[in-house]
């Protein structure tokens, strides 16, 4: 039997990727033993876990000041934020860039994760001297404060990605989440800031309440391919509509799912929950059954396939929009 031919290759960012699969932000990527391990399975690249805004804030006012003087009374005394939850420091983390370069030849995105525009976001540019192919800005908030518009928020959204982009000239990608009055209005926004791609979307996970003793805590569900349907939707729409690069996030984790990406507009399909339950060489497997699925019918490469089904393009666009409610709901049968 022949072999699949289909040509793979993609470009992301700017950057040539060997295969549309890249290893998102994940306790495997942050570990260069399974770096490696992602590698060999066929990842285009890597996106190191995320370092905090709060990490790199904690670092600057506890160990030297913000100002390079001597730390306030509150660390004297003993005062720490709760932040052992989170992955270590700065400088492992420049450390762990630096030996992923080193160590691979596919690219290294280093990702950022925070909220405020603030002296943290220019730790960017130590991520660029570190060697960082990219950077993907995580921007992680939940907005609390009734006085705070939406208005407000998206602003800062765009702030905070123009301030990121002031300081580098990396290739740089934003992480979003689903929660805006209009997706498609902030996404060029945040293009118009800087942005040279966007991740659709942030998985925001929720806390859970325990009924033992009464307490609020993390509780992490890993996702399903059910939830890569927003993704699909609005990367449809913005493909043709918005001058970016393009990544699907959450719920990525079969042949079928990698195929939609692709077929919606996805430059590449991010994973992470796959890879999770079942090791790195799961993104083989995918990979084989991605080129099958395409030699089959025929494509010559992935760029071929890319957006044949983006709103633009399919003969009902409506689809994408409010007329997939009602089909929807007419759809059910007991």
């Amino acid at each position: 039997m022949t072999e699949p031919t289909v040509n793979l290759n993609t470009r992301y960012l700017g950057l040539s990727l060997d295969s549309p699969i890249v290893a998102s932000a994940s306790p495997l990527t942050g570990h260069l033993d399974d770096l490696v391990r992602l590698q060999q399975a066929g990842v285009g690249a890597v996106v190191l876990p995320s370092l905090f805004e709060e990490q790199i804030e904690y670092d600057a006012l506890f160990v030297e000041g913000f100002d390079g003087s001597p730390v306030g009374a509150e660390a004297i005394s003993g005062y720490h934020p709760q932040l052992d939850h989170l992955t270590d420091g700065p400088d492992h983390y420049l450390s762990l860039v630096e030996e992923a370069v080193r160590t691979l030849h596919i690219p290294v995105i280093a990702s950022l994760n925070g909220t405020t525009p603030g002296s943290w976001a220019t730790f960017a540019s130590l991520l660029q001297d570190a060697g960082a192919a990219a950077i993907e800005l995580n921007i992680y908030r939940v907005a609390v404060d009734p006085s705070v518009t939406g208005a407000e928020v998206e602003e800062q959204h765009v702030r905070l990605v123009a301030d990121v982009r002031a300081t580098i000239d990396l290739p740089l990608a934003v992480k979003i989440g689903p929660q805006f009055s209009s997706i498609a209005n902030i996404s060029q926004r945040l293009v118009d800031a800087g942005a040279d791609g966007l991740v659709l979307f942030n998985r925001f996970y929720q806390p859970e309440i325990n009924l033992d003793d009464l307490t609020v805590e993390p509780h992490l569900v890993l996702s399903t391919s059910e939830e890569l349907r927003f993704a699909l939707r609005w990367i449809a729409i913005l493909r043709g509509q918005i001058s970016c690069s393009l990544a699907s996030t959450t719920g990525v984790h079969s042949v079928d799912d990698v195929v939609k990406c692709i077929l919606a507009g996805s430059d590449v399909a991010m994973m992470t929950s796959a890879m999770l339950q079942h090791g790195p060489e799961h993104v083989a497997v995918v990979l084989a059954g991605v080129r099958r699925w395409f030699t089959d019918r025929g494509y010559q490469s992935v760029d071929q396939a890319r957006g044949s089904l983006k709103q633009l393009s399919v003969p009902n666009p409506e689809a994408f929009e409010r007329s997939n409610y009602a089909q929807t709901l007419r759809s059910f049968r007991r």
